[in-house]
C-alpha cells in the first residue's frame, strides 16, 4: 500500500497503511480505515484528534516566537516527491493549506540609509528656549564711567586701588575741573600762578595765535575779554570762541561750541549753527586731539614777583625742572651782606631741582637748595637726595 503523507506546520509526518492496521488491532477505541473496492484509488483515511498523541510521530515542532516579525524569505518551493503523492481531495478529506508570503521591503533614500536609526524615547518633549529683549521707547542714556564705578564700589565685587585725588584744577575759560577729554578741551596748561586753562579753550580764542614753536601767545588778552562776554549755549561768563561769521554776535564757550554742534574748519575758523554751510564740508574739522608740544607763552620774572608779594601759601611754583617752596625774606640789617650786583639771598629760601645724579651717569636725583645765616653771612645748603643712598649735604658761602 501507498503511503500517505501530511504537512502541518511546515514539517512532513509520514505513515504507514501497515503501521496504522497494526495499530488497529492492539487498540479497539480507533476505528479501522475501510477499504476501497477501487484499487486505483488510495483508501479512505478518517482521522480523530484526541488528547493522546503518542501514535504521532514528530520529527519537528517549532517554536514561535512572539511579537516578532519574522525574516524576509523568499517563497518555499516543495520537494517533487510531494507533488508525486499529491491526490484528488475529497470533500470529506482534511486538507491543509499553507501561504507564505514574502516581505517587502522598504526602499529608502541613499541619505537615509546613511544615517543611523534613531531612537524615539515615550514620554520626551523637546521645549524650544527663545530669548526676548526689551528695547524701551525713548531716548536710552548709557551710564557713565563714575556710575559704574560707583555700582561696581557697592557691589564689592572687584578689588581696586585706592582712589587718586580729585583734580581741583578748574579751567578759567569754561570752569570745567580737571583735564578734559583728548578729542575735546584736552590737558590744563598754566597761565599764571594757580591760574589754569584748557589748551582747546585757549587755542580757539578769537585773539590767541600760535608760533611755530608751539607758543600760544595773547591768552590773557582773551582772558580779560572773555570775563565780560556771556556764552549764547550756557549763559555764563568766560566765552571766547565767537562765530567768524560777519556781524554774527553769537559767541560760545569750546566745549559748548561742541554741544551746540558748531562748525569747526582747519584754518582755525568756527561758525554757529545759524550761520554753518548744510551737510559736510571739505575743510571741516572733526577731531581736536593736540599731540604737539604746546605751551601758554608767560612773563616769568612778573609771575616770581608776583609769588613775592602774595607771601604764605600752601602751594607750590614750578618753573621747568625748578620747583620753589618759599622765598623767604630779607631784613633792614641784612640788606647790605645778603646781596650782589645780580642777585638777592634772601633767608629762608628754598626751591628743590631735578637733576643729573652725581653717583650714576644716567639716572636723576632731587637736589633740595636753601638759605640759611651764619656769622652774619649767607650760607649756601645743598641735600642731594637719591633713593638707595643716605642724604649728601654740601655747604659753600656762595653759589657757585
Amino acid at each position: 500500500m501507498k503511503d500517505i503523507v501530511f504537512c502541518s506546520n511546515n514539517c512532513f509526518v509520514l505513515y504507514s497503511a501497515a503501521v496504522q492496521a497494526k495499530n488497529s488491532e492492539n487498540k479497539e477505541s480507533v476505528p479501522t480505515l475501510p477499504q476501497s473496492p477501487m484499487k486505483e484509488r488510495p483508501p479512505k483515511a478518517f482521522h480523530q484528534y484526541s488528547n493522546n498523541i503518542s501514535t504521532l510521530d514528530v520529527h519537528c515542532l517549532p517554536q514561535l516566537q512572539e511579537k516578532v516579525s519574522p525574516p524576509s524569505s523568499p517563497p518555499i518551493m516543495f520537494p517533487p516527491a510531494f507533488e508525486a503523492a499529491k491526490v484528488e481531495a475529497k470533500p470529506d478529506e482534511l486538507k491543509v493549506t499553507v501561504k507564505l508570503k514574502p516581505r517587502l521591503k522598504a526602499i529608502h533614500s541613499s541619505l537615509e540609509d546613511c544615517r543611523p536609526p534613531s531612537k524615539k524615547w515615550k514620554g520626551m518633549k523637546w521645549k524650544k528656549w527663545s530669548i526676548q529683549i526689551v528695547i524701551p521707547k525713548g531716548s536710552f542714556k548709557p551710564p557713565c564711567e563714575e556710575e559704574i564705578d560707583e555700582f561696581l564700589k557697592k557691589l564689592g565685587t572687584t578689588l581696586k586701588p585706592d582712589p587718586v585725588p580729585k583734580d581741583y584744577r578748574k579751567c578759567c575759560f569754561c570752569h570745567e575741573e580737571g583735564d578734559g577729554l583728548t578729542d575735546g578741551p584736552a590737558r590744563l596748561l598754566n597761565l599764571d600762578l594757580d591760574l589754569w586753562v584748557h589748551l582747546n579753550c585757549a587755542l580757539w580764542s578769537t585773539e590767541v595765535y600760535e608760533t611755530q614753536a608751539g607758543a600760544l601767545i595773547n591768552v590773557e588778552l582773551a582772558l580779560r575779554r572773555g570775563l565780560q562776554m556771556k556764552c549764547m549755549f550756557c549763559h555764563k561768563m568766560g566765552a571766547t570762541s565767537g562765530c567768524h561769521r560777519l556781524r554774527c554776535t553769537n559767541i560760545y564757550h569750546f566745549t559748548c561750541a561742541i554741544k551746540a554742534q558748531c562748525m569747526f574748519f582747519k584754518d582755525k575758523t568756527m561758525l554757529c549753527p545759524m550761520h554753518k554751510p548744510k551737510g559736510t564740508h571739505e575743510q571741516e574739522l572733526s577731531y581736536f586731539a593736540v599731540f604737539r608740544r604746546v605751551y601758554v607763552q608767560r612773563d616769568e620774572v612778573r609771575q616770581i614777583a608776583s609769588i613775592v608779594q602774595r607771601g604764605e601759601r600752601d602751594h607750590t611754583f614750578r618753573v621747568g625742572s625748578l620747583i620753589f617752596h618759599a622765598v623767604g625774606q630779607l631784613l633792614p640789617q641784612q640788606m647790605q651782606a645778603f646781596h650782589s650786583s645780580k642777585a638777592l639771598f634772601p633767608v629762608g629760601y628754598e626751591a628743590s631741582r631735578l637733576y643729573w645724579s652725581m653717583r650714576y651717569a644716567n639716572r636723576r636725583c632731587r637736589y633740595l637748595c636753601s638759605i640759611e645765616e651764619k656769622d652774619g653771612l649767607p650760607l649756601f645748603v645743598i641735600k642731594v637726595v637719591e633713593q638707595g643712598h643716605d642724604d649728601l649735604v654740601l655747604t659753600d658761602t656762595t653759589p657757585k
